[in-house]
């Protein structure tokens, strides 16, 4: 696969990474050292530690995060969730959702640069793991032109097995947040065949790593990822993102003195680091993920002519017009109250509101009140109890709320084991000489477990109440 030379410097009319016959150029951005290249390198090796540990990591005897598809049970950070908990993830889901527009609106789109899964697998291992088999930007650049020698094939097998390896671990960590790390080494002790959809899974995310991060790389960023598109929708001339001081770079010139001239030495040094290729002279751009490899490429060249650094930096648009910024604005107002009442809701619901249990009743369906004898009406009801917690649960059913008379009939004590979810019946009777229609019934349901007593409520009878009058009066 030989890379063709892009003959022309990026602009704001054509996409880098095209050539003009429109065939695929393909970056190979150089390497770069500096203060936020090594922080986000850094960074970057935090986050990928704690994707692999997560499921290591025992809380109240299931990993951290664990989504437990096939019993339908999501443990995380020590509380459980069945489905009928899933309502709570709402508050989750847009409290990161608007706490992921805050931060966009104040420091632009930093999330891609720093923190996104795509950017920290690509940058942090696969792009490494490229430097160190084929050699700089440019040896990868001669590599790529170069024909099929022996070396050029070694080289390669070399590089794609360490792609496959990666891939292949980083598809088997993603499995075990769904089955448990003693499930996933089981699994995998048996063979594929055993356990085919899980081989499934594993082989689909492998190839998909293997393509995205060998191949398609930032052609995601600048073609697939949303989030690009609207970073001209949550930003605005307020917002820190990465600028080019154009009042203190221009006009450009090579060598020195400076006589005339502006700071910038047009090296290019900016748009070689860049891993979507663009030149960020050229103004904010919907490629640029926010990496800060330009702001230390840049701050390199200035030191070495003795030039005040941050000619390239993070600074607004009225930063680098010179005029004041305002960090407090509507948006970052609207979007930070959102962000951290989702956050709170969730937080106090799933961690401190949450029951230890799940509870719910409803009349048999397909059974009516009747007339058991003489002396009595009756109805069934269904139970339905799940064990939120890995610990035994004590629980008993009793009547807080009913008719005169009314007792409940049946096991009314219970023992549910961790995570154990059990349906039940009871019965609800009602002396024939106190039962007068109609009536609210409330359940209650004690347990061992700490928490909030919860109660359910249900009507004892229904639509046929007076054939049940008659029948206990002898019409």
């Amino acid at each position: 696969m030989a890379t063709q030379t892009k003959k022309n410097s990026p602009s704001l009319e054509q996409v880098t990474t095209i050539n003009e016959d429109g065939s695929r150029y393909f970056l190979h951005p150089s390497d770069v050292r500096g203060v936020f290249t090594s922080l986000r390198r850094w960074f970057g090796y935090i986050l990928i530690a704690i994707y692999v540990a997560l499921p290591w990591i025992p809380i109240n005897g299931y990993p951290a995060v664990f989504i437990d598809l096939a019993n339908r049970r999501f443990h995380l950070f020590g509380i459980t969730l069945i489905p009928q908990d899933l309502w709570v993830l709402f508050f989750g889901i847009s409290g990161l959702g608007f706490l992921l527009f805050f931060v966009t609106a104040l420091l632009g789109r930093l999330w891609c640069g720093w923190a996104c899964p795509y950017t920290v697998f690509l940058e942090h291992v696969y792009r490494r793991i490229e430097r160190w088999i084929d050699g700089n930007a440019p040896k990868r650049r001669k590599l790529d032109a170069a024909p099929w020698t022996g070396s050029k094939i070694v080289k390669r097998l070399i590089k794609y097995s360490l792609y496959f390896l990666v891939s292949t671990l980083l598809a088997h960590v993603f499995l075990a947040y769904f089955i448990s790390i003693p499930e996933l080494w089981n699994y995998m002790a048996l063979g594929p065949f055993a356990h085919p959809f899980s081989f499934g899974v594993v082989a689909f995310f492998t190839i998909t790593f293997l393509f995205c991060f060998a191949w398609f790389r930032e052609q995601f960023c600048i073609i697939m990822c949303p989030y690009g598109r609207l970073q001209s929708v949550l930003t605005d001339e307020q917002s820190v993102v990465i600028g080019y001081d154009e009042k203190r770079g221009e006009p450009r010139g090579k060598g020195k003195p400076r006589n005339n001239l502006g700071d910038c030495i047009d090296c290019h040094r900016c748009v070689h680091v860049c891993p979507t290729g663009i030149d960020i002279r050229n103004g904010l751009q919907l490629e640029c993920i926010g990496c800060a490899a330009c702001i230390d490429a840049c701050d390199q060249v200035m030191g070495a002519l003795k030039l005040p650094k941050g000619l390239v930096r993070y600074d607004s648009e009225v930063g680098l017009e010179r005029k004041k910024k305002k960090w407090i604005r509507p948006r970052i107002f609207v979007y930070g109250i959102l962000g951290l009442i989702g956050l709170i809701a969730f937080t106090t619901v799933a961690f401190f509101k949450a029951s230890p249990y799940y509870v719910n009743v409803f009349r048999s369906r397909g059974v009516a009140p009747f007339v058991a004898d003489a002396e009595s009406v009756r109805n069934q009801f269904e139970f339905l109890v799940i064990n939120k917690r890995n610990q035994p649960v004590n629980f008993e059913v009793v009547l807080t709320e009913a008719p005169p008379g009314a007792t409940l009939v049946g096991e009314t004590e219970r023992q549910l084991d961790p995570l154990e979810e059990e349906a039940f019946q009871l019965k609800v009777v009602v002396p024939s000489d106190q039962y007068a229609g109609p009536a609210d019934l409330k359940f209650a349901f004690k347990s061992n477990l700490p928490g909030k007593l919860r109660e359910m409520k249900e009507s004892f009878s229904g639509p046929n109440v007076y054939y049940l009058k008659r029948l206990i009066e002898g019409e």
